[in-house]
């Protein structure tokens, strides 16, 4: 006697929850059917991997009305488009987590972090979703600040069978295809539809939820490693041309091989010479100027060591010495009054050698020099969540100029 057969997927019922899902949150539409769906037997419920395919258990979707399994569907490709597989990755890594309890942890955070305000408005919430009140929580954090609030104990026991797959704790699981499988997203594709569905939830903000428009304004205006891409900029302004080239016999050049008997010198790109402008307002604190001095010692290594090539120029209204750089911590950053950051560049134009790189250190408000100077410029701009009373209650500050390269620090 044989057995009865396994249970088909029921792709109808499936589909039409889809498309509710997509009813009722029209701004997911295009991350919803961007997902590809595989059934599979040995996933709980959906579970989702970093390369959008969809996971789906026949029986689970056979006992799940409708209206709960388009929560289930919006549930899934949240933790996607939330990147929430890369940022765990991250976490891991900083926090030294490892081990399926701590992956768990993860599951259970990145279910805050979405739960706590996708369901109502047409989309029913299912019985045994996981929310921050069930732990003790306050709402409306991310995934990364719950993880640092709870511990698995007797308040997640019933929360042991939760797993929404690699593609939210980044682990891969037994049913993943891989990324060599079929129907996954390029890191291009992801890309793309991520960036449709922060376009239209900012086309459209009032259909949103809080943590949806927090979502969009992070993937249209993304966190950056700002002391790498500082760096960069330095590194990418002395390396260009008017950073000071000459020609040296001490090696010969390779053009020299074709012509016997003619030694040809060689081009030799000297390091450069930086000037580090830095603004000591009063609207810049002290924090933010043990910062700056950090700064000026990460650019001292990436011109090779050579303090004698650096100079700093402390500037709030009014442009003091240009200190030739000893040690960082030894530079006496004085000021406090209001801001006007010219003449610090006109005091760094003129201080001996002309710099190859201005490198100004500021919270940007300040007025800026109305001419390009004859060097290039990188501006580290410290951020800023209010505006300031510069002495003038009217006063906005301009933009760093269009002739600068701007690194947002922090």
């Amino acid at each position: 006697m044989t057995g009865a057969a396994p249970e088909a997927l029921d792709l109808d019922k499936l589909f039409a929850a889809r498309l509710h899902a997509a009813r009722v949150r029209p701004y997911l539409a295009t991350a919803l059917f961007a997902l590809h769906t595989v059934e599979s037997r040995r996933v709980p419920t959906m579970a989702v991997d970093r390369h959008w395919r969809c996971y789906v258990s026949p029986a689970f979707v056979d006992r799940m009305p409708v209206e709960e399994l388009a929560g289930v569907w919006v549930h899934e490709v949240s933790h996607l488009l939330r990147d929430h597989h890369g940022r765990s990755d991250r976490v891991a890594r900083e926090r030294g987590l490892t081990g399926p309890g701590e992956r768990l942890r993860m599951n259970i955070a990145a279910d805050c972090e979405i739960n706590d305000d996708v369901f109502g408005d047409g989309l029913v919430r299912p019985e045994d979703a996981v929310d921050p009140l069930s732990l003790g929580l306050s709402e409306g954090q991310l995934m990364e600040d719950y993880l640092r609030q709870f511990t698995l104990g007797p308040r997640t026991q019933h929360m042991a069978w939760l797993d929404c797959g690699s593609g939210v704790d980044g682990l891969e699981r037994e049913w993943d295809l891989g990324e060599d499988g079929a129907h996954g997203l390029s890191e291009q594709e992801r890309d793309a539809v991520r960036f449709r569905v922060a376009q239209g939830i900012r086309g459209r903000p009032g259909s949103a939820s809080k943590g949806w428009k927090r979502w969009a304004e992070e993937a249209f205006h993304p966190p950056q490693p700002w002391r790498e891409l500082l760096g960069a900029a330095v590194r990418s302004a002395a390396s260009g041309s008017g950073a000071g080239e000459d020609y040296s016999y001490g090696r010969p050049s390779r053009r020299s091989a074709g012509l016997p008997g003619t030694v040809l010198p060689s081009l030799r790109r000297r390091p450069p010479r930086v000037s580090v402008v830095i603004d000591t307002s009063a609207s810049v604190s002290d924090a933010e100027l043990g910062s700056a001095l950090l700064e000026v010692a990460a650019i001292s290594r990436a011109v090779g060591g050579r303090r004698d090539l650096v100079t700093v120029v402390a500037c709030d209204a009014a442009a003091r010495i240009a200190h030739p750089l000893c040690r960082a911590e030894g530079i006496a950053l004085v000021g406090g009054g209001g801001t006007d950051l010219r003449s610090g560049f006109a005091k760094a134009l003129r201080a001996g050698a002309r710099p190859d790189v201005i490198v100004v250190l500021t919270d940007g408000q300040t007025p800026w020099p109305s001419t390009r100077p004859a060097c290039r410029t990188v501006v580290g701009l410290f951020p800023r969540h209010q505006s300031w009373d510069e002495d003038d209650p009217e006063y906005v500050p301009d933009s760093p100029p269009a002739w600068a390269r701007v690194v947002a620090i922090g």
